[in-house]
């Protein structure tokens, strides 16, 4: 493009966005004022928490409001934005079209051998209001590239890294948007390597999942991140997409008001990972449900035995298939049931006989008296002994009431606390070892000799003992978001679940997973060879076999955008010592820049750890630096480069920086299964890779 073409199209391109910031502005004011109306009613409040989030949406696309353009054969064109947006005339075609909808995919995945009905493709690059710049692909020749918009995504991943995500939807790629866009009824598992954007297909996906399925919302999206700092990393991006109707957590923050506060064994995680915990838990909390007997309950002073049979048949209908409180609440109602028909049956009884001895009294004084009686005098519903159905369901109401009752329910059939049963499961190695045949002696006692404090592997468990056992539900707040609510409360069902860095979960996190989304409506995203948790799973098929069988369906991510190729190169060697069986994804870009190492005395090595940092951060300024390092060096490290990012492989799995130091590779290998987290620690970067080993003594 010459420069004067290309200084009119950015001229074009201005005034358009100034009309489209313009009629976005009207609109955000018609929100504001639609929102100062007073709600009056469960309608009006509905209304106004829709309006407040097309508010939020609306308020935070101002920047990056436009960002493409597609061209057609037929002369039609349209824009391309972070949201939709319509002219003052409902009726005409969209001023903007979100990038989410289908009349928008051409644009990233529109090519020349299949140009979808387009002529041209064209990025808009814009600072706030400004239009800086554009970059047009012609659709109707011949192109060699594999990449959509290829100079708009080698300038994106060229700009410094700040620390935090951005989002990606102008320059998404066909491999990408088929993902993001891929039906949602069921188990999605996108195997994807390093640098091939499975993040940004994870976050885009939930945007366009809430827009394309409009019932989601009001359920919510959960996303499941790696950790506090990887949720921090992405924070911004949802919110920028528009997208309030998602709630994010990792493993450890799923369960509400616990907190995880140590490490444990990574042999003792392996162990409390596993499926067999699921099943003995359920055999654990059936046992907890009381046994039939003879009840002996008191009302207004008298005695009354519900038979053992009756107690049975009572619990039997009321375990079935409910946890364990829920089923405890339905026994009570029968109990009250059943001491109410005792209670009448009593008082029938007793008017019975009372009733027999008043005719023969009469019948006697009949015959000394010579006179008859009426018996229909005495048989009206005071003295018949039966109380009316009214009666009967008063009297239930009020043992229903009754402390002194539910102080013996209590008693018998106690509700339990999910930590308090769990702790005493797992202090207790020959109970566990009677509720299941999987585990040995020695497994059995390694947990029971764990302290206290929950650790990360017992959320999954405590997970499951509350489900088991039932909860009891959240107050609702008047005016609450959907994701505010489902963020309180721990049985919270969501309309998806997300899972960044899946490779990650052991089963039994598969399974608190699959509790929040019994739908199975699951988008799982990770790379197999980069896992570093204590499970022994190699392959995807290993890691779901335990929750979802083979009903599940694979996708995958084969081209490395943000890695450059001098890095990937390094890889081919650690995968295989990792065992992968996965081919590497392919690089389509160059840095220019060799990795490079030093080795250095162990005594140097805080000094030349402390300059290479300087060195990278002047050659890198304005952009980031991380270092990644064994466990046992982090903490010296930290505290040798206060505020620069000091992580292990496992911390800095899915982030990225402009340039990464490797300090001690070998240290990493030398981890359990640390040949995927040097792998990891080498894909960091998306310029520059620095390694310092230590010399042998």
């Amino acid at each position: 493009m010459s420069r004067d073409a290309e200084e009119n199209a950015i001229a074009e391109e201005q005034a358009f966005l100034d009309a489209a910031l313009a009629r976005r502005d009207r609109v955000a004011a018609d929100l504001t004022a639609a929102l100062a109306a007073p709600a009056t009613d469960d309608v009006a409040r509905a209304r106004l928490r829709t309006l407040a989030r097309q508010h939020e949406e609306i308020t935070r696309a101002r920047d990056g409001l436009v960002f493409g353009r597609i061209d057609g054969l037929d002369g039609t064109v349209r824009h391309i934005g972070r949201i939709g947006l319509r002219d003052d005339d409902e009726q005409a075609d969209p001023l903007v079209l979100d990038w989410r909808a289908e009349a928008a995919r051409p644009f990233y995945t529109a090519t020349p051998v299949d140009a979808q009905g387009l002529v041209r493709r064209r990025h808009i690059r814009t600072t706030g209001s400004v239009v800086t710049g554009v970059d047009d692909e012609p659709l109707d020749g011949a192109s060699t590239t594999e990449l959509v918009g290829e100079a708009a995504l080698l300038a994106a991943l060229d700009q410094r890294r700040t620390g935090k995500m951005s989002t990606s939807i102008s320059t998404l790629q066909r491999e990408q948007d088929d993902i993001i866009r891929a039906g949602a009824s069921g188990p999605l598992i996108v195997q994807g390597g390093p640098g091939t954007g499975k993040t940004v297909v994870a976050l885009h996906r939930v945007a366009y999942l809430l827009f394309t399925h409009r019932r989601m919302a009001e359920q919510a999206v959960l996303l499941l991140g790696p950790s506090p700092r990887f949720l921090d990393y992405i924070a911004q991006v949802l919110p920028a997409l528009g997208e309030t109707a998602a709630v994010s957590a990792t493993c450890d923050t799923l369960f509400p008001g616990v907190t995880v506060e140590r490490d444990e064994p990574r042999e003792v995680s392996e162990i409390k990972g596993r499926a067999l915990w699921q099943p003995m838990l359920q055999r654990y909390v059936r046992a907890l449900h009381p046994r039939p007997r003879d009840l002996t309950l008191r009302w207004e002073g008298e005695a009354y035995v519900i038979g053992e049979p009756a107690v049975a048949a009572a619990l039997t209908s009321a375990t079935s298939g409910r946890p364990y409180h829920r089923a405890r609440a339905a026994f009570a109602e029968q109990v009250h049931q059943l001491l109410a028909d005792a209670v009448a049956q009593r008082r029938a009884d007793l008017l019975d006989e009372m009733e027999e001895g008043l005719e023969e009294l009469l019948a006697r004084f009949d015959r000394r008296a010579k006179t008859r009686v009426d018996p229909d005098r005495h048989a009206g519903s005071d003295v018949d002994g039966q109380m009316s159905d009214d009666e009967i369901d008063e009297l239930r109401e009020r043992i229903a009431d009754s402390a002194a009752v539910a102080a013996f329910l209590e008693t018998w059939w106690p509700s339990r606390d999910p930590a308090t049963a769990l702790r005493r499961l797992l202090g207790d190695a020959p109970l566990m070892l009677r509720l299941t045949p999987d585990l040995s002696e020695a497994e059995a006692a390694l947990v029971a000799a764990e302290p206290d404090p929950w650790a990360s592997s017992d959320i999954p468990l405590l997970d499951a003992v509350a489900d088991l056992l039932g909860d009891v539900a959240a107050p609702e707040q008047q005016g609450e978001f959907t994701a505010d609510r489902a963020r309180r409360q721990r049985a919270w069902v969501y309309g998806h679940v997300v899972v960044d860095e899946a490779q990650e979960l052991s089963d039994m996190q598969w399974h608190m997973v699959l509790r929040r989304c019994p739908s199975r409506s699951i988008t799982a995203v990770g790379d197999i060879d980069q896992t570093e948790a204590s499970h022994r799973h190699t392959s995807w098929a290993e890691a779901v076999a335990a929750t979802m069988g083979e009903r599940w369906t694979a996708a995958e991510l084969t081209i490395c955008y943000r890695t450059p190729r001098e890095v990937m190169e390094l890889t081919g060697p650690v995968l295989a010592k990792a065992g992968s069986r996965n081919a590497p994804p392919r690089a389509v870009r160059s840095s220019g820049i060799d990795p490079w190492e030093l080795a250095v005395a162990e005594t140097a090595m805080p000094a030349a750890v402390e300059a290479a940092v300087a060195e990278l951060r002047q050659r890198w300024e304005g952009g980031s630096v991380g270092v990644v390092a064994p466990v046992t060096r982090t903490a010296a490290l930290r505290d040798l480069l206060p505020g620069l990012p000091v992580l292990t492989a496992t911390q800095a799995k899915g982030l990225e920086w402009d340039a990464a130091l490797v300090v001690d590779p070998d240290g990493i290998a030398a981890e359990p299964r640390g040949w995927n987290g040097l792998y990891v620690a080498l894909t960091r970067c998306t310029q520059e890779l620095g390694r310092i080993l230590p010399t042998p003594v």
